[in-house]
């Protein structure tokens, strides 16, 4: 049986976002404004919470390292990581968010990256106002994860126009000019390198 978003506790998302360790002016101010918002909205993984809500996301790679997925986004139509809106089915766990969101948009088996740091990278993003839905801020909280079986890659059409293996430079070329991406991806290059 699943915990309902609107009674998850938030114990293990304070704990998260109170050890991670930025790496950049934006990421600086963005985890500050996590913490402050775990703490201020009442439902912070629900999409109804208008304001804004937790998201997690994921930079998949091949267990080499030597190559990442990135999916066009069919809304924002813009080439990006995996990721989405947490599901009850979570628990309230950014991790099985950001597995979960993997699992789907690449059609891939995933498990968390051994020796990255947990999370991997934080990212406040606004999300334009559609017909359903108004402006709203997406606490992105993200991972580094190894596809177990990369020649399993397929995109989920509901969700983007495309998926596909890169190399790390084609990657940050896809990312050029988008800061907190370029950042997500250096990072998760340096960590697959390191460990």
């Amino acid at each position: 049986m699943s915990t309902p978003l609107t009674s998850i506790p938030l114990t293990s998302l304070h704990e998260l976002l109170a050890r991670h360790v930025p790496s950049d002016d934006k990421e600086r101010e963005d985890l500050a404004r996590m913490r402050a918002l775990a703490t201020e909205l009442a439902r912070p993984f629900s999409r109804a919470q208008e304001r804004g809500h937790f998201t997690g996301s994921a930079v998949v790679v091949d267990p080499p390292g030597e190559r990442v997925v990135m999916v066009h986004h069919g809304k924002l139509k813009r080439w990006l990581q995996p990721g989405g809106h947490a599901e009850e089915g979570d628990a309230g766990s950014m991790e099985a968010t950001a597995l979960r969101e993997a699992r789907e948009e690449t059609g891939c088996r995933v498990r968390l990256h051994a020796s990255a740091p947990r999370p991997l990278d934080v990212d406040i993003h606004t999300i334009p106002a559609r017909k359903d839905e108004p402006e709203h801020v997406h606490l992105d909280v993200r991972y580094l994860v190894v596809a177990e079986d990369p020649e399993a890659l397929a995109h989920d059409p509901g969700e983007s126009s495309g998926a596909q293996w890169l190399t790390w430079d084609e990657a940050l070329a896809r990312a050029e000019g988008e800061a907190p991406l370029r950042r997500l991806m250096e990072k998760a290059r340096a960590a697959v390198r390191a460990g």
